[in-house]
């Protein structure tokens, strides 16, 4: 078993994050999935909810996706989302003003996608 996977982590817009990781957690409508080097080759969706990696260097990178497909065979791991951004990249009083108005607004898809950013920044 490699001590390593690759990972991508690219939005329809862009490239989010690119590295060597010992470990992956993401949310799938099958429940959240942990893929480690090794793991048996997987195809997802993935639902909206923080992604968290972790480095081999030991540090952990946190994302907020919203949907997308989650690929991983020969210790590669694609992670393909609809939109996604680095914990790091959030503004966390717009996710929250964001939250309240969806709140208000009675938007649950609106709703969700504030938690998770909220989820994600809090991950850092």
């Amino acid at each position: 078993m490699a001590a390593e996977l690759h990972v991508e982590l690219v939005a329809a817009d862009r490239s989010i994050w690119s590295g060597e990781a010992t470990l992956v957690v993401a949310r799938t409508t099958s429940g959240d999935i942990g893929v480690m080097p090794g793991h048996q080759p997987l195809l997802g969706v993935l639902e909206s909810g923080p992604v968290t990696i972790r480095t081999t260097d030991g540090s952990t990178v946190v994302a907020a996706v919203h949907g997308g497909f989650l690929s991983f065979a020969d210790d590669k791991l694609s992670l393909l989302a609809e939109i996604a951004e680095l914990s790091e990249e959030i503004d966390v009083q717009r996710a929250e003003r964001a939250l309240e108005r969806a709140k208000a607004e009675t938007d649950a898809s609106a709703e969700r996608r504030a938690d998770v950013r909220l989820r994600a920044a809090a991950g850092r």
